[in-house]
């Protein structure tokens, strides 16, 4: 049985619930996962301070790979530090229509959604000038631009699918012409791939009316923030969204990768065993295929999946379930899922 290094980024609100979900699949798994906990809670980061992502970055670097759980942002962001730190340049949000979830919105939607995980307008928090004025600086590097492109057109070659770059290139003609620069050169490399680019307000009113348009869409850093939130929210919650952040060496090669539910720390129903571990979920079946436990991966993401379009989920989405009556359907049918393999 092989064994993999997993650092576990714990942190609030939901965080404890989400964990041991995680830990109950982990359990059943053809493989061993061993856990490596950092505690980036509220009160741990107050107690210790920068020392704490020293501990958390060293631990990531040297195990590869993570697993991370919302956290309160208060007197800094955990994320965005941890982006910084560990040089993710790059963030995949997939994210696709699940049957037994009822929306307003009522058509088919599949696209993966790649940010540039730095740079943008996060990268600076502005300053005043004189009372009535602000102002911040907007980054693009050449860098973190060619790695998203590039994960984006090897991603539509898995799916069989085109790319679409968005921004606002006529109006940010600078960073944004730069971004689909990059984009436009790297699609050259890709030939048999169809690619297009589109201004990012036309590409939000085409996705809502043409979904079936989409497949692989790359942008930067803030505009896929607001897009993979916006369509999230089509699919029926901002809470049925996982992440993938990877970062890369000068050929291109994934160096180090963190998985991580996109939804919040959720403090209203923390302890209660209220929330919906779907995400979750789904983030550990992508850390589990890129360590290549393939067919773990597709076992948890389909048994997911069979348990919500049977009606057993959570009440957030629908049913009636609790968290941990969720989790139990689903190992019920990843047993089955795994026997099978």
């Amino acid at each position: 049985m092989k064994t993999y290094k997993v650092v576990e980024l714990l942190g609030d609100g939901i965080s404890p619930e989400l964990s041991q979900s995680v830990h109950a699949i982990a359990e059943i798994l053809p493989c061993r996962i061993e856990f490596v906990p950092v505690d980036l809670s509220l009160e741990h980061r107050t107690q210790r301070g920068l020392p704490l992502y020293d501990e958390a970055e060293a631990l990531m670097r040297l195990h590869k790979v993570a697993l991370k759980y919302p956290t309160a942002t208060k007197n800094e962001s955990p994320n965005a530090i941890l982006r910084d730190r560990c040089e993710f340049s790059v963030i995949h949000r997939p994210v696709c229509s699940i049957p037994g979830i009822r929306t307003n919105f009522t058509q088919k939607l599949d696209i993966d959604v790649v940010r540039i995980g730095t740079g943008g307008t996060y990268e600076d928090a502005g300053r005043r000038i004189g009372p009535d004025t602000a102002v911040s600086l907007r980054v693009i590097e050449r860098t973190p631009a060619r790695h998203a492109s590039r994960f984006a057109f090897k991603l539509a070659m898995l799916r069989h699918g085109g790319v679409v770059s968005t921004s606002k290139y006529t109006i940010q003609a600078q960073t944004d012409g730069l971004f689909e620069e990059v984009a436009g050169h790297v699609a050259e490399d890709y030939p048999g791939i169809p690619y297009r680019r589109e201004l990012f307000d036309s590409l939000l009113a085409n996705l809502i009316m043409k979904p079936e348009k989409y497949q692989v869409i790359v942008c930067p850093n803030e505009y896929g923030d607001f897009l993979s939130d916006m369509a999230c929210g089509l699919i029926g919650s901002v809470g049925l969204g996982d992440s993938s952040n990877y970062s890369f060496d000068d050929d291109g090669a994934i160096t180090l990768a963190m998985f991580d539910p996109a939804g919040g720390t959720a403090p209203d129903i923390a302890g209660k065993d209220l929330c919906n571990p779907f995400a979750a979920l789904f983030a550990f079946s992508s850390l589990l295929r890129h360590v290549g436990e393939v067919d773990a991966a597709k076992a948890l993401k389909s048994s997911v999946l069979d348990a919500v379009s049977s009606g057993e989920k959570t009440a957030d989405i629908g049913g009636r379930l609790k968290c941990s009556e969720f989790v139990t359907a689903v190992t019920a049918r990843m047993r089955s899922a795994l026997a099978s393999v």
